[in-house]
């Protein structure tokens, strides 16, 4: 069974204050509904890739407006971060846009109209009135 690394276990408090935090205290207009889908911290806890996604919304130019104020409110997150978790070094956090969510509903919406377009051609290589000419 694998052990939890050190950088793991910072990650997942991380994730779970930075959501609390960018939903309670960051008081921006232009931020959305944002969620943290993940965090991964370098080996020497310096700094912190904060992943996240919004909530409906594609638009590249609303992607990067919420972008940029998370990127600005980033030294309050940390410092609130610092006051909630006890470290000797709370990592720079760097914020990135989580495509994953995008890309597994385009997939997803590719595989339904497959199986659509499979059915529908199913659906017309069955033989009228029952009448079934092969052997049984």
């Amino acid at each position: 069974m694998r052990e939890f690394k050190r950088t793991d276990r910072v990650a997942d408090q991380l994730q779970q204050e930075l959501a609390v935090l960018i939903q309670r205290e960051v008081k921006d207009p232009r931020l959305g509904m944002v969620t943290v889908s993940g965090v991964t911290v370098s080996r020497d806890l310096g700094y912190a890739d904060v992943y996240i996604t919004l909530l409906g919304e594609n638009d590249p130019e609303r992607i990067q407006d919420n972008l940029k104020v998370l990127r600005r409110a980033a030294g309050f997150l940390r410092t609130q971060v610092a006051r909630r978790i006890k470290l000797r070094h709370v990592p720079e956090l760097r914020f990135h846009y989580d495509e994953s969510v995008v890309r597994g509903q385009r997939l997803s919406s590719l595989i339904e109209e497959a199986v659509a377009s499979d059915r529908a051609r199913q659906g017309d290589d069955e033989p009228e009135n029952g009448d079934d000419e092969g052997p049984r």
